[in-house]
Formats: structure tokens, C-alpha cells, sequence
């Protein structure tokens, strides 16, 4: 039924694209509303903001990533394989199929790429369920294809679990997590733990941390001192704060913020994927739609999306924040 909406989608996207910049301007329906707990709310997301849905009908939209240059926002729908882009001049369109298994199997249920991010060089890095590992796609962000080289494949011989989300430094080592989604009961798991690790540029995987039940989401604060990430765990629904070392390695840890209270009927959603504004603050998906929080772990809002919310990123400017949940991609204006 999502996948008929969604031609339908595009075929009425395709016919109303503007056919100017001047035009670029659009209304879009709207969903949801600011949950404000805090002033400090105020000078991130304008009063009056509003939710606005970008195109909708996938099955589990997820890894929005923003690029700069084509002015355009690329996300994932994980059970189909596929990466979309969307435009405020071209609105939807697809960008890459297959994106995270390149295997013969049909009946997978998250074979596809999962959390996107750029290198230092503009390559794109994916995070790709089906062949459980972090790639990179060997063609040009402009002229994408279906090739891709395998960066991190595995930890001390054994195979990832399913590679889930991703950041990189300055220093271009990556950190990413490593929780068991994207596995099929079929798949054979041969770590006994869901870890979050580091890639350094000689291609070393170093094991950070081995105690997460379901570590997910993945971000820096804007020194690359604190390593903050998600668990989605319905347990233990938090966020986590790990001070770093000039090496890039943990040398502390503290939960920065539990959400497990906040779950419930009217707020969908755990513990996903996060990123952190350029001031500090954190945008984090989670119960309800995603959550604003201090660098201090001081809840001061949230964005209700009305659907399970799996990420979220900016655009270059942070002037939106562009948001996976669920069947629809979402932004919001920022200040």
C-alpha cells in the first residue's frame, strides 16, 4: 500500500515542481506541533514553527543527509533497499537502488543502507545492513551507481553485526555503532555484543565500547571531545554522554539523559538517530518525535513528529532540520 502511495506521490510531484528558483517557495502539509519546556527552546526553533511533510509513503525512511552542493536532502528507506533525494526545486526522486545488500534474497527485512555521512573527500559512507558493513559508494555523489568498497567489514575476523550509524572527526576517523537490526534470523551472529566503534584512516577498527544493549544513533559535540549516543533500548531508553581522548578513544561515560519515562501510547518512537547543532544542543529522535536537549542533559523540548522518528540532520546553514519518521520525510525552520 506505501509503495502505491508513493508512485502516486511522484507522479503528482513530478507534475507540480516549481519551474523557477524564483518559485521555490512552497506550502506543504503539516503535522505535529513543539512540545517548548524551556526559553532556550526559543532561540533554536522559531515561535510559530511549523512540521512540515516533504513527500511520505516509504517503509521505514531513516540517514538523512544533507548535500550541500546539489542542495538536497538524501535519506534511506531501509526494507526497500533504496536511497531517495528530494529538492525544493524537484521535489522526490530516486537516488540510488540498491543501497545497503547487493545479494540475490527477496525476503530480507532491512536490507538496505541505514545511517549516511561524507568523507573529507565528498564520498558518500553508508552504513549498509544487508552486507553488514560500513561502504563507501565509488561513484560521484552526482552520478550514483551501486558500487561500493567495503571500509569496515568486520572486528577481529568476525563479522559486524549490522553497521547502523555513523560520524566522523576532523581527524577522519569514524565512529559508528553496531546493534543486530539488520540481521535476519538466518543471518549467523558471530559477536556477542553490540559494539560501537572507531575506523581510524589506516583502516583499523578499534572496539570503544561493548556494555550498550542496543546502541544506535551516533554524534560529536562540536570540540570532538563527547561521543553521544542513542539506545534503543525500551528498557533503558537513554542517551549517553563518553568523554574522549586526543587518540579518539573513551576514557569516561555517563547517561546523559533517560527517556524511558517518556515512553508511551502518544509517543512513539525510542532512542534512534541524533545529531548536535553547531551551539551545542541535541537533536535526538525518541519518544514522541525528536527531543531537544542542553549539552548538560536538560530536557528543553521536543519536536512532535506524531510517528516513530528514526533521524534527523541539518542543512549547511541550520536553517531547517530535516527529519525521518516513519512514512514520511519532515522538516522543520530553525532560528
Amino acid at each position: 500500500m506505501k509503495n502505491s502511495f508513493l508512485l502516486i506521490l511522484l507522479a503528482l510531484a513530478a507534475c507540480s515542481a516549481p519551474q523557477s528558483q524564483e518559485s521555490l517557495e512552497q506550502e506543504f502539509i503539516t503535522i505535529g506541533s513543539v512540545e517548548r519546556l524551556d526559553s532556550a527552546l526559543n532561540r533554536l526553533i522559531p515561535t510559530g514553527a511549523e512540521i512540515e511533510v516533504l513527500a511520505s509513503g516509504f517503509e521505514w525512511a531513516e540517514g538523512p543527509l544533507w548535500l550541500e552542493e546539489q542542495q538536497a536532502v538524501i535519506f534511506t528507506d531501509v526494507p526497500t533497499n533504496t536511497i531517495w533525494k528530494w529538492t525544493e526545486k524537484d521535489s522526490l526522486s530516486l537516488y540510488l537502488s540498491p543501497s545497503g545488500y547487493l545479494g540475490d534474497r527477496t525476503d530480507k527485512r532491512e536490507p538496505g543502507a541505514n545511517g549516511l555521512a561524507l568523507d573529507a573527500s565528498g564520498n558518500l559512507i553508508l552504513c549498509q545492513h544487508g552486507e553488514r558493513q560500513v561502504g563507501k559508494m565509488l561513484a560521484s555523489l552526482d552520478t550514483p551507481e551501486s558500487d561500493f568498497e567495503g571500509l569496515a567489514t568486520n572486528y577481529e575476523g568476525k563479522r559486524f553485526n549490522s553497521p547502523n550509524d555513523l560520524v566522523f572527526n576532523s581527524r577522519g576517523q569514524l565512529f559508528f555503532t553496531d546493534p543486530p537490526y539488520g540481521m535476519d534470523p538466518w543471518d549467523e551472529k558471530q559477536l556477542d555484543f553490540q559494539g560501537v566503534y572507531r575506523l581510524d584512516p589506516d583502516g583499523k577498527v578499534n572496539l570503544l565500547i561493548d556494555t550498550l544493549s542496543r546502541p544506535n544513533g551516533i554524534a560529536l559535540s562540536p570540540d570532538q571531545k563527547t561521543l553521544y549516543i542513542a539506545q534503543s533500548d525500551p528498557d533503558k531508553a537513554r542517551y549517553y554522554a563518553f568523554d574522549l581522548d586526543e587518540s579518539g578513544n573513551v576514557i569516561s561515560g555517563k547517561i546523559l539523559f533517560d527517556a524511558t519515562s517518556l515512553q508511551g501510547e502518544s509517543r512513539k518512537g525510542l532512542p534512534d538517530g541524533l545529531k548536535v547543532h553547531s551551539g551545542g544542543t541535541l537533536f535526538a529522535t525518541g519518544p514522541g518525535g525528536v527531543l531537544v536537549i542542553s549539552p548538560e542533559g536538560k530536557h528543553i523540548g521536543t519536536i512532535l513528529t506524531e510517528n516513530g522518528t528514526a533521524n534527523c540532520g541539518f542543512d549547511a546553514d541550520e536553517k531547517y532540520l530535516y527529519m525521518t519518521a516513519d512514512a514520511f520525510l519532515m522538516r522543520i525552520k530553525l532560528k
